[in-house]
C-alpha cells in the first residue's frame, strides 16, 4: 500500500530541500525533486508565499521568505534553551579565552543557537544556524554520549568510518567505549577535529527526562592551554550546562 502524504507533509518537504548547498530552487527543480504536479506545486508554493515562507523571484526563482527571520526573533525570546542559556554563554566567555557556544540537538542534526568570544575569539565557520559535523569534535560526542543505548550503536554502525577517521575508534565496540568514558566524565574533548588547532571542550545541556537537548561548548587554541586549563574550563562548562538542566 502507498502511504500518501498529507498537504502539510508536502508543504514542509519544499521547505526542506532548501539548504547550504542550494539556496533557490525554480519550480521544474522543485518538480523534479518532489515529483509533484505543476499545478499542485503552484498550490503549495501559493501557500508558502501568502504566509511570508517562499519568496518567488522570476530571475532566481524560489527562496525563504521573510517569515523565517519573524520566527528566528520570536524563537530567541520563547525558547527555553535560549532565554536561560544565553546568560550563561555571555558568563563563559568572560572568564574563558577564545568563544563559547550553545549548539542544539535535533533530529540528527547539531547547530550553532548562540556564541560569544572573549577578546581572544576565535575564527569560526560555524555561525548561528549552520548544521555542524557530528561525527567531528566535542559537540558532537557530548551530546551523542547521552543517547539510550540502541539510538547510539545504530548511529555508530552507521558512522563508523567517520569517527575512525578522526581516532575516536577503529570499531564500534571501541567507539561506544569511548563514548561510555564521556558519559562517566560529564564533558568532551577534541583536539584540532574541527578547526585546526583549535581545542574544543563540551558538556551536554539534559532535559527533565535526562535526554540531551543541547550542548555548551568553549573553543581555546590549544597553544594557550595546559591540562591544568583544560580541566579548570571543563568545569565552568560542566556547571553552565547543569545551570540550564535545572531551569530546562
Amino acid at each position: 500500500m502507498i502511504e500518501r502524504k498529507t498537504s502539510l507533509e508536502k508543504v514542509l518537504a519544499i521547505l526542506n530541500l532548501f539548504s547550504e548547498d542550494k539556496l533557490t530552487w525554480t519550480a521544474d527543480e522543485v518538480v523534479a525533486a518532489t515529483g509533484y504536479s505543476r499545478p499542485a506545486l503552484y498550490r503549495y508554493v501559493k501557500i508558502m508565499k501568502d504566509a511570508g515562507l517562499l519568496v518567488a523571484d522570476s530571475r532566481f526563482g524560489f527562496t525563504l521568505g521573510p517569515r523565517i527571520v519573524e520566527l528566528d526573533y520570536l524563537l530567541r525570546r520563547s525558547d527555553p534553551l535560549m532565554v536561560h542559556g544565553v546568560p550563561e554563554i555571555d558568563s563563559l566567555a568572560k572568564c574563558c579565552p577564545g568563544n563559547a557556544l550553545l549548539v542544539r540537538w535535533y533530529g540528527s542534526k547539531i547547530l550553532c543557537v548562540y556564541s560569544a568570544h572573549s577578546g581572544e575569539g576565535i575564527n569560526t565557520s560555524y555561525h548561528r544556524g549552520r548544521p555542524m559535523p557530528l561525527a567531528r569534535g566535542a559537540i558532537g560526542r557530548s551530546i551523542l554520549a547521552y543517547l539510550p543505548k540502541a539510538r547510539l550503536a545504530k548511529l555508530v554502525k552507521s558512522r563508523v568510518d567517520e569517527f575512525a577517521a578522526v581516532g575516536f575508534g577503529a570499531t564500534e565496540d571501541e567507539i561506544i567505549s569511548n563514548f561510555s568514558r564521556i558519559r562517566n566524565d560529564g564533558f568532551a574533548v577534541a583536539y584540532g577535529e574541527v578547526t585546526p588547532g583549535v581545542v574544543g571542550i563540551a558538556a551536554p545541556v539534559l532535559d527533565a527526562k535526562r535526554s540531551p537537548v543541547a550542548s555548551v561548548c568553549v573553543t581555546v587554541l590549544g597553544s594557550q592551554l595546559d591540562a591544568g586549563q583544560i580541566e579548570e574550563i571543563s568545569e565552568k562548562v560542566r556547571e553552565s550546562a547543569h545551570n540550564m538542566h535545572i531551569r530546562y
